[in-house]
């Protein structure tokens, strides 16, 4: 049962899957479910077998060089038992002491790189009750295999409608942007030079980030490797979506800038509450961005299909975003600080910087090779201070092999950050992953600061004099 034999096949590693598992990256994603019940894992090998395999070949496949250096996706036979983890804790004690067991397990794993010489991704089901949950289930799959979009697809490929499996899961409306105006040429050529300019500026800043010039050390940037080295400390929060939208509406932004603002702004209140000179300090965030133009996801048979519109794979980029300065103003009217914050991200989307820096990366690869190309990637990211990332979830409630899953997060680790910032949404609610470098970062007090932040802004945007944030040292 636990072997799958397949055929010897090999298929090319796409540069960015290179990138992520080099000499220099190994970047993983952690999947975290929370059950609403007691976990039964004796269906765990059979679903791995008939549901999870079949999505996609990469899961049956290594990593192997060719005789051009070059990486190759081998076919092997998949030995599922190698795959599954079951930790074993003390018996009969508190969910919050389980909360600590799971908090250790987490750090212990995202640390622990996967082995080489089998399928990149594992599986862990911890069968003891926690504050959040009945019992959980981690997924950990190598970022090389495929980004978010494309494993959130994997993922709920084996996920059914916990009130009616026969019905698909549905997901909140993504619209694309459309422009406004009547696209006269007074407002046509205004924004095709402003788009010029953004585009140079964009991509200047983005080279220099990725070679020469560095975020000042601050209580959230440490000298060491970050998340790629040393242990790492996973912390979530919760906001509810409808809060989140009545902030948005007021500013006339859209989500993803009300929580980047919010993030940013709680940052800034840690980094002053360990420093009070660091609020001024330069410290720039790593925005990840899907280059997938799509409105939901799409079927993983879709994703595969040659020249498939939303095809499966690594299609992101790098968004280089300077966390706006905090000041006395921002403490009597926060929505300034995520004011400014939408303004400098909407520069940024006024611009084909990124594909510039793209396609730099492409002629690096080419001339130089991946390992050459990743430690790019790898100082783009180290050169700054903090990434955030964001994936949208299902509106109802998914059940994994009639287990109800209450709550969903997940984490990046393997970047060398001392912070990465996650977002998914599930059921009405966004959850924040905090991923930070364990005994530099006080990941307890970081997302206080983060929760304060979305209080401030809330209540300010609701007309209340908003909480003067408690900073302690």
């Amino acid at each position: 049962m636990e072997v799958q034999k397949v055929e010897e096949v090999t298929e090319p590693v796409s540069p960015v899957g290179q990138y992520f598992n080099s000499s220099v990256l190994s970047i993983s994603i952690l999947g975290v479910l929370e059950s609403e019940v007691p976990i039964d894992d004796s269906p765990t090998l059979p679903l791995l077998k008939d549901l999870f395999l079949p999505i996609n070949p990469r899961f049956s496949s290594i990593m192997v060089a060719d005789k051009n250096g070059g990486q190759q996706w081998k076919r092997v036979e998949v030995q599922l038992k190698d795959h599954v983890n079951v930790p074993i804790f003390p018996a009969g004690m508190s969910p919050q002491f389980y909360d600590e067991c799971l908090h250790d397990y987490l750090s212990k794993i995202a640390a622990k790189p996967l082995p080489q010489s089998q399928p990149l991704w594992d599986i862990h089901i911890v069968k003891y009750p926690t504050s959040n949950a009945a019992g959980t289930i981690i997924f950990k799959i190598h970022h090389a295999l495929g980004d978010g979009f494309s494993l959130m697809g994997a993922l709920l490929s084996c996920l059914k409608r916990a009130d009616d499996p026969s019905h698909p899961l549905t997901f909140p409306s993504v619209q694309l942007r459309t422009e406004d105006g009547d696209g006269s040429i007074f407002k046509t050529v205004p924004k095709f030079f402003s788009s010029i300019f953004n585009t140079a500026t964009d991509f200047c800043h983005s080279f220099l980030k990725s070679s020469i010039v560095e975020d000042d050390l601050t209580p959230i940037r440490s000298h060491g490797g970050g998340l790629s080295t040393g242990p790492i400390s996973i912390s979530t929060t919760t906001f509810p979506l409808h809060q989140i939208k009545e902030i948005k509406t007021n500013l006339g932004a859209t989500i993803n800038d009300v929580v980047t603002g919010i993030i940013f702004l709680g940052t800034r209140l840690y980094m002053l509450g360990v420093s009070q000179e660091s609020g001024n300090l330069d410290s720039t965030a790593v925005v990840v961005l899907n280059t997938r133009m799509f409105r939901s996801y799409t079927s993983v048979e879709d994703m595969v299909k040659p020249n498939a519109k939303s095809p499966w794979g690594n299609h992101f980029t790098f968004l280089h975003v300077s966390m706006p300065k905090l000041s006395d103003a921002e403490f009597q009217n926060p929505l300034e600080f995520i004011k400014t914050a939408q303004e400098v991200i909407k520069s940024k989307r006024n611009s084909f910087g990124v594909y510039l820096t793209a396609s730099l990366l492409d002629f690096v690869k080419k001339f130089r090779g991946a390992e050459v190309a990743a430690k790019y990637v790898y100082k783009t990211i180290n050169n700054s201070s903090i990434a955030i990332t964001n994936m949208i979830g299902p509106v109802e409630k998914m059940s994994l092999a009639n287990h109800p899953i209450k709550g969903l997060y997940f984490m990046v680790p393997g970047a060398p950050l001392s912070v990465v910032v996650t977002i998914v949404s599930y059921m009405g609610n966004l959850r924040i992953g905090i991923g930070t470098e364990d005994g530099f970062i006080d990941s307890g007090k970081l997302k206080s600061c983060i929760e304060t932040a979305f209080d401030m802004i809330l209540k300010a945007t609701s007309g209340s004099p908003p909480s003067s944030a408690k900073i302690s040292k």
